[in-house]
């Protein structure tokens, strides 16, 4: 039995949200504040009702037309429920055992293998009409109040509900009809669950591993050494640690005999003072201090976890934070795994569903590594207990670590993306797999490259796809260059700048080469801002043959050329002609897919000449930069050639330049501090204030 999806409405981001789960591992990703939390919170709230929910709870569209609907002057008319609503889709098949769930079984069609769980804190119409009606009241009591000076401000609606919420809002349990026909769910149709006393905590057991743990490596924390005795609270009950607890309480048994005849010593003296003020009667009544360990609560402050350092034990908080964090998450999933083993009179649930929040907390890459890969394999087995009783296990892991993506299977990930302020959707990377049915080999590239090379895309609100090393090297410092004189130029009209820095924003650089059409749909899927730096690749007739006196279109200077070569353009720009090409103004070049937006940035006439790649429009507009340095620079060969100005920057770059990626470094090297002593080329530089704008 397995819970095959999650739909969440009105719960904080999740206005309309619907998450798939993998059989064992899904992997929820995702930039800050997109919802990865509320998706424990919901579940937790639900689930175990552990806390109750609070007006805050609600999501902000849901709270606005709560409010409007409220202090609206207007007649209401009747409608259904609503509020925060958690639907778990539940699927089995013909192994499992439907004991426990016989009682909500909405269809026994065979052929139907669905069991859909709502659960609701909801507003009915009547609880609203009541709600509108105390809020009336309060909002003249308020009105009054100010009127009478008494108060300066009236309390607005919304802190009426902060205060009030609970009064109107009920929570319920539900069990609801899903037509395999339409393969919806039905909700006219239902089972009550709290009406009937059914009782949901042998269906599902929900537990959690929070992102906030309580690891530190402060001198008096023994967090690790606290796990240990919660840990034996949750094997006492078993019966394959039996053997293990029965030799300890025995031993304990003995320490108490051998301890009660050395109180009796030890204490002595104060047995005679209890007598002497009245405590006890003469031949009626006698105390002793004997020795009662308690095998439950000895662990507690006398179980040091240590770890070994050559020949010497060293308590646990000199141990990294990293590593104490990664041996803490060991154990509590152990302590979870006993929990949702149960006692040996019981029985555990039938789905059983664990999420761990941000496991990197701490450490370091490797370690993320390491720990991603022996997960699975840590869980693998689920709950199993020796009396021959298992149950499957499916977890949940919430990540902002690249790391950990890069060594994930592609199929688990789940990606979760704000749609707006107020909404979040999730979608899965297995999906992605369609997109590209045209072209199976481009998926297949596009899975390879981003779990071995450039994950932290998934992490980021933009992206620059750029050709190759050198972009690699120095688009950074091009960011750096372009907020300091932006900076400098609203400083000298007055102003400051209301836009983040470049370096300030969460902008990924991705590495494709000559494949950045194959991120076309990839970009879509993510739904980013993405800049696409590129060259113009000018080809035409030089005037060289074949062997059969054919015209070469080959690489030449853009003034020569007829045509391009470069594949990002011929594909994004396909139905511009050559000559529309070299002109296009940057407004052109922006591409609308999907929710996302891309623009395409390469070479342009800047100073009375049109580079054909970085480093002739680089070498053009910054000569003397280049000429002062020169006989230093180690990504240089020929560099007489600098000496006479006939030679262009096409020239100059391709015969002096004899390693791009040493050409960079050199204008890395020789920069100032401020980067004032060279200048960015113009495509490169419009191209990052189009991706700087928000």
């Amino acid at each position: 039995m397995k819970i095959k999806k999650i739909e969440v409405e009105n719960f904080r981001l999740l206005k309309n949200f619907s998450m798939d789960l993998e059989e064992s591992l899904s992997l929820v990703i995702g930039k800050n504040n997109v919802g990865k939390t509320s998706i424990l919170s919901v579940l937790d709230k639900f689930l175990n009702e552990k806390s109750k929910f609070s007006y805050d709870d609600l999501n902000i569209d849901f709270k606005n037309d709560l409010e409007n609907l409220i202090t609206s002057e207007d007649a209401i008319e009747e409608f259904s429920p609503k509020g925060i609503k958690l639907k778990l889709f539940i699927e089995y098949n013909e192994q499992d055992n439907l004991s426990n769930v016989s009682r909500i079984l909405m269809d026994l069609d065979p052929n139907n293998n669905k069991i859909i769980l709502g659960f609701e804190y909801i507003l009915t119409y009547t609880k609203f009409l009541e709600l509108r009606a105390d809020y009336k009241a309060f909002d003249k009591k308020e009105k009054q109040k100010v009127q009478e000076e008494k108060k300066t401000k009236v309390r607005e609606v919304n802190e009426f509900l902060k205060q009030e919420l609970g009064k109107y809002f009920n929570t319920q349990k539900l069990s609801f009809e899903y037509d395999i026909t339409t393969q919806k769910v039905n909700e006219s149709n239902y089972i009550n669950l709290d009406a009937d006393k059914i009782s949901i905590k042998d269906i599902i057991s929900f537990k959690h591993i929070p992102a906030r743990r309580d690891v530190t490596n402060k001198d008096k924390d023994n967090t690790l050494s606290g796990q240990t005795s919660t840990l034996y609270k949750k094997n006492e009950d078993s019966e394959e640690k039996a053997v293990a607890t029965e030799e300890f309480i025995d031993q304990l048994s003995e320490t108490d005999i051998k301890l009660s005849d050395i109180y009796s010593g030890l204490f002595e003296g104060v047995v005679k003072n209890v007598s002497l003020f009245g405590g006890i009667k003469l031949n009626e009544t006698s105390i002793e201090i004997i020795s009662t360990l308690q095998h439950r609560n000895l662990l507690e402050g006398n179980t040091t976890v240590v770890y070994t350092h050559d020949t010497n034990k060293l308590p646990e908080q000199y141990n990294g934070l990293g590593y104490m964090n990664l041996i803490s998450m060991i154990f509590e999933i152990e302590i979870l795994r006993q929990e949702f083993k149960r006692k040996k009179d019981e029985k555990p649930a039938d789905i059983n569903l664990l999420i761990i929040e941000e496991p990197e907390a701490h450490t370091h890459p490797q370690m993320q590594y390491v720990f991603i890969k022996n997960i699975k394999k840590l869980l693998a087995e689920g709950v199993k207990r020796d009396d021959g009783i298992t149950r499957p296990l499916q977890y949940i892991i919430t990540t902002h670590s690249s790391h950990i993506v890069a060594d994930s299977d592609f199929d688990d990930i789940k990606y979760l993306k704000a749609e707006n302020k107020n909404n979040v959707v999730a979608k899965n990377l297995s999906d992605l797999r369609r997109q590209y049915d045209a072209d199976p080999k481009q998926y297949q590239f596009l899975k390879q490259y981003l779990t071995i090379s450039r994950a932290e895309v998934f992490f980021a609100d933009k992206a620059v796809l750029i050709e190759g090393d050198t972009e690699r090297i120095l688009i950074p410092t091009f960011m750096r260059k372009v907020d300091l004189e932006e900076e400098a130029r609203l400083k000298a009209n007055g102003k400051t700048d209301t836009i983040l820095p470049l370096l300030s924003q969460n902008i990924s650089i991705i590495e494709v080469g000559a494949y950045s059409q194959i991120f076309e749909k990839f970009i879509e899927f993510l739904g980013i801002k993405s800049l696409i730096l590129t060259d113009i690749d000018s080809k035409g007739d030089i005037g060289n043959k074949d062997k059969q006196g054919k015209v070469i279109i080959e690489a030449c200077e853009v003034k020569l050329g007829i045509e391009t070569s470069n594949s990002a353009l011929l594909y994004f720009l396909s139905d511009i002609s050559w000559n529309d090409l070299k002109v296009l103004p940057i407004e052109k070049r922006v591409k609308k897919i999907g929710s996302s937006i891309i623009c395409l940035c390469y070479q342009q006439e800047e100073n009375n000449y049109h580079a054909r790649s970085f480093e002739d429009a680089f070498i053009h507009i910054n000569r003397v930069f280049i000429n002062d340095n020169k006989d230093n620079f180690h990504g240089l060969q020929n560099r007489k050639l600098f000496d006479d100005e006939a030679n262009n920057a096409y020239v100059l770059a391709d015969s002096c330049v004899k390693k791009k990626t040493h050409f960079a470094l050199d204008i890395l090297f020789h920069s100032k501090e401020d980067f004032s002593n060279w200048n960015i080329p113009a495509y490169i530089k419009k191209g990052l204030l189009w991706l700087k704008q928000d």
